[in-house]
C-alpha cells in the first residue's frame, strides 16, 4: 500500500505528530511503532532491550528515536518524557507474562502499577500532551469463569500477580484522570483491554504461539499446559486498530472517548488452546503437540470480552476472524524460518486491504 494511502488512516492525525511509545521494543510495541511510522508520525521509544533474541523490533529496523529505560526509575523516566515533549503517549511498557509474574511477583506488580503510576505522574504538566493510550489487558477483570463477555465496568480482580497487577493498573489510570486531567485544558487518557494477541514476531516464553514455533525450530513437540483453556484469540493488529482510534478520537478533543475500551475478537475467535494447535498445523504441517501434565500453576479456564461499546460508540470492528488470524501468524514464522523474510508490512497491508473492505471507519479515504 502506496505510504500517501497509509498517512490517510484515522483521519491522517498521524502524520507528523509526536508519537511517545513506552514498550516499543516488545511485542505490541514493536508492531504498532511500525504502523505509526508507516502513517508519518515522529516516533520516540522509552523500553528496556528487546526481550529476546530474535525479536521483532530488530528485525524492523525503525525510525525512531529509542531511550533504554526501565519505567520505574521516576527520575530518570521523568527526564526523558519532559525533554520528548510528546503529544500522544501509547503506554505498552509492563512486564507482560502470567507465568513470569509467578517466579517475578514484586517486579511484576512494580512495573505494571508503579510503573503506570510513574508514567501519568510525568506527564501531568506537558504543555504540549493531548493523549494517553493506557494499555492493560482482558485479565484485568475479576474473573468469574463466565459464558459471556466481560463489560467496561465489571469489577477488576485477578488470581495471579500479573492479573492483578492489571487490575490495579485501571484503578491508577482512573484515579489519575479524575484527580489531576479533568480540567478542560487537560490531556484526554483512556485505558485498553484486548484478549488474548498473537501474531508474527512474538517469542515471550510461555505464550502458545512462541511454545509452538521454539518446538518446530527444535524439531520437538510441543507441550500443552492448558489445551482446554478457551481464549479470545485476535491478530495483534486488531487490538492496534483500537488503541489507534482510541488516540485519534482523543486527539480530536472528544472527551467522552476518556474512558476504559475493550478490544475482543468476534465469537468464533474464541476457541481452545487445542483448537489453536489444530488450526495451525494447516498452515504449518511440522507442528507436533502433546499435553503437558505436570502443570500446576492457575490460569483462567474462560475469559472473553464483550465490546459492544467500542463497536457501538468508537465504530470500531474486528477484520479477521479464527482462520485468517492463526494462518497470517504461522505464515510470518514460516517465511522468517525457512526464508529468512520479515514479511510485518505486507501482513499489515494485507489487513489493511480487508478492513477497507469491510469500509471500516479509520480506513475511509
Amino acid at each position: 500500500m502506496e505510504s500517501v494511502v497509509m498517512e490517510n488512516l484515522f483521519g491522517g492525525i498521524y502524520k507528523g505528530i509526536k508519537v511517545l511509545i513506552t514498550g516499543h521494543t516488545g511485542f505490541k510495541g514493536s508492531w504498532i511503532a511500525l504502523w505509526l511510522e508507516k502513517m508519518g508520525a515522529e516516533l520516540y521509544g522509552i523500553s528496556l532491550e528487546p526481550p529476546t533474541q530474535p525479536n521483532h523490533y530488530d528485525l524492523l529496523s525503525l525510525n525512531i528515536q529509542s531511550f533504554t529505560q526501565d519505567i520505574n526509575d521516576y527520575n530518570k523516566l521523568n527526564t526523558i518524557i519532559k525533554n520528548i515533549s510528546p503529544e500522544i503517549i501509547f503506554h505498552l511498557a509492563a512486564q507482560p507474562l502470567v507465568r513470569q509474574s509467578y517466579s517475578e511477583p514484586l517486579y511484576t506488580l512494580e512495573t505494571n502499577i508503579i510503573g503506570t503510576a510513574n508514567i501519568l505522574e510525568s506527564v501531568k504538566n506537558l504543555p504540549d500532551l493531548k493523549a494517553v493510550v493506557v494499555i492493560t489487558s482482558d485479565k484485568c477483570y475479576e474473573n468469574k469463569e463466565w459464558v459471556w463477555g466481560y463489560r467496561e465496568n465489571e469489577s477488576m480482580g485477578g488470581k495471579d500477580p500479573y492479573s492483578a497487577s492489571k487490575g490495579c493498573a485501571e484503578l491508577i489510570t482512573s484515579a489519575y484522570r479524575n484527580s489531576f486531567f479533568a480540567e478542560s485544558n487537560g490531556a484526554l487518557i483512556c485505558t485498553a483491554r484486548a484478549g488474548n494477541v498473537i501474531g508474527g514476531g512474538d517469542w515471550a516464553s510461555g505464550r502458545i504461539i512462541s511454545d509452538i514455533v521454539e518446538a518446530v525450530s527444535n524439531s520437538s513437540k510441543v507441550f500443552l499446559r492448558y489445551p482446554n483453556a478457551t481464549r479470545p484469540w485476535q491478530y495483534v493488529l486488531e487490538p492496534l486498530s483500537g488503541y489507534l482510534t482510541l488516540g485519534w478520537k482523543l486527539l480530536k478533543g472528544e472527551k467522552d472517548k476518556a474512558d476504559a475500551w475493550n478490544f475482543g475478537p468476534n465469537m468464533e475467535n474464541n476457541v481452545t488452546v487445542l483448537e489453536l494447535v489444530k488450526e495451525a498445523q494447516k498452515t504449518w504441517d511440522k507442528i507436533l503437540f502433546d499435553f503437558d501434565k505436570n502443570n500446576n500453576l492457575s490460569e483462567a479456564g474462560f475469559l472473553m470480552l464483550d465490546s459492544s461499546k467500542a463497536i457501538k460508540l468508537l465504530d470500531w470492528h474486528p477484520v479477521w476472524g479464527f482462520s485468517k488470524t492463526v494462518s497470517y501468524t504461522m505464515q510470518w514464522y514460516k517465511e522468517f524460518y525457512q526464508n529468512n523474510k520479515v514479511i510485518s508490512e505486507k501482513i499489515l497491508t494485507d489487513y489493511i486491504t480487508s478492513a477497507k473492505e469491510l469500509r471500516l471507519v479509520w480506513c475511509r479515504i
